[in-house]
């Protein structure tokens, strides 16, 4: 094992190592507490056998030799090996767990109206940027879905395929502009019919739909409810959001920097009855915070189940604790019994 090739490290007795195990039978540093059991009991029959023993020396002729503190190294080797043998029962151990969170996916298409009335102000800055920082949002709060991006005028085109790279997604969205698309307009069905072509080929079990819009569908050449109807045979959910406010609204600046107001209707019927076709939700929002709480209720909704699979790597240090009690054992007897005793005097 690479882990016992440098046993023999002094680093394996710092503080900082210790702390970084993790003690399969901690309970075992209790028997620490012999050790100094085991002083206290051999110091008391030492005095004891001391002060019975007849001494022929007066103190003059007692005298204090370094070469003497050697009759300690024995005992200290010998409370050393019991507590290296207590480490080593402890069961000191590294643990590296890995997580692999993992989902059956969604795949979700995101279908934003970008004509003209979009830069209607009554969100700030405006309808389209307001969309576009809710979107974001939404993207974040995913885990493995693939997500792709439609936008759409008078013509519709796929911004982004499929995907579960957020990070080039969020620069598609960012990137959206109302200068994408020459032709004026609103193609709902137009819309309809790339993000469906996007995901008819999906082996996904949900595929959902969230179509985007300010205004009534007044270009392409396909009909919204036919378009609908194609999206529902491929199993595919669409949640319609109908974006903006009835009444006045802000758009630009007169002459004079003035706010410029205009009138602002949005029939709802088409969008009601796509998310009707496509057994989705319909939403009617007027400010970006109403919006953003439509964009949570869908992540809500349409949540997958997140898994998870932990592994365990688990490495053992006993061994050595073990060796070192084993290199510190064969000190003990070699000062217990070769002629190196004998240099121990009292």
């Amino acid at each position: 094992m690479e882990v016992l090739e440098n046993w023999f490290s002094l680093d394996w007795f710092t503080w900082t190592k210790l702390q970084s195990f993790d003690w399969e039978q901690p309970l075992w540093f209790y028997a620490l507490g012999i050790i100094p059991v085991i002083l206290l009991l051999r110091w008391i029959i030492l005095s004891q056998f001391r002060d019975r023993l007849p001494i022929a020396l007066t103190k003059n002729d007692i005298k204090n030799d370094p070469v003497s503190l050697v009759r300690f190294l024995p005992p200290i080797l010998f409370y050393m090996v019991l507590a290296l043998v207590i480490t080593a029962l402890a069961r000191p151990q590294s643990t590296n767990e890995q997580v692999e969170q993992w989902s059956e996916g969604i795949d979700i298409m995101l279908t934003i109206d970008i004509s003209e009335s979009m830069q209607i102000e009554d969100f700030k800055p405006n309808r389209l940027e307001a969309a576009k920082d809710v979107a974001r949002n939404f993207v974040a709060g995913r885990f493995q879905d693939r997500i792709g991006l439609v936008v759409f005028s008078g013509d519709a085109f796929s911004r982004s395929p499929l995907t579960t790279d957020y990070e080039l997604l969020n620069s598609y969205i960012d990137d959206i502009s109302f200068d994408l698309i020459e032709n004026r307009g609103t193609a709902i069905g137009s819309a309809l019919a790339v993000s469906t072509n996007r995901l008819r080929e999906s082996d996904s079990m949900s595929k959902v739909m969230i179509l985007l819009s300010d205004g009534d569908n007044t270009a392409g050449n396909i009909d919204p409810i036919t378009a609908a109807k194609l999206a529902q045979a491929y199993d595919i959910k669409i949640y319609t959001i109908a974006i903006g406010k009835e009444g006045k609204v802000p758009f630009g600046t007169d002459f004079f920097g003035r706010p410029r107001y205009v009138e602002n209707t949005l029939d709802e019927t088409n969008l009601r009855e796509i998310a009707e076709i496509g057994n989705g939700n319909f939403y009617r929002v007027s400010d970006k915070e109403a919006l953003q709480q439509v964009f949570d209720e869908i992540d809500q909704l349409e949540k997958a189940e997140i898994k998870e699979t932990r592994y365990k790597d688990t490495t053992d240090y006993y061994a050595i604790y073990l060796r070192w009690a084993l290199v510190v054992l064969a000190l003990w007897l070699l000062t217990k019994s070769t002629f190196i005793s004998n240099a121990m005097t009292d």
